[in-house]
């Protein structure tokens, strides 16, 4: 079994910055990668970014190209989210997710381990 645990979220303003935290436990051997996916309020839950174990970020949304960035600490097996220059259209429930292969990132069904989310509120 594997688990994840999201961490970070909180009230902020347009322009702050936040980090999130997701660690994982349990047998992550067989793991591929790791992908953050949000859900606001009304909307579908969406694809953020994503990071392979053996590479780097591969995948990303036009919408946090040069705010977002990702990064990895295989030892400590926990995956980040740097977020900078936020805004109020950030506001959304953020959850961590794992693959065990590569295929299509941004298909939520393709992952197979979920953490309980995270809420992240930017204040206008």
């Amino acid at each position: 079994q594997v688990q994840l645990v999201e961490s970070g979220g909180r009230l902020v303003q347009a322009g702050g910055s936040l980090r999130l935290s997701c660690v994982v436990s349990g047998r992550t051997n067989s793991l591929y990668g790791m992908a953050w996916f949000r859900q606001a309020p009304g909307k579908e839950r969406e694809f953020v970014l994503g990071i392979s174990w053996n590479g780097g970020t591969r995948y990303y949304t036009d919408s946090v190209k040069g705010r977002f960035t990702v990064s990895r600490d295989n030892a400590k097996n926990t995956v980040y989210l740097q977020m900078n220059s936020l805004k109020p259209e950030d506001t959304a429930v953020y959850y961590c997710a794992a693959r065990s292969y590569d295929g299509n990132w941004l298909n939520p069904n393709e992952y197979r381990y979920w953490g309980q989310g995270t809420q992240v509120t930017v204040s206008s």
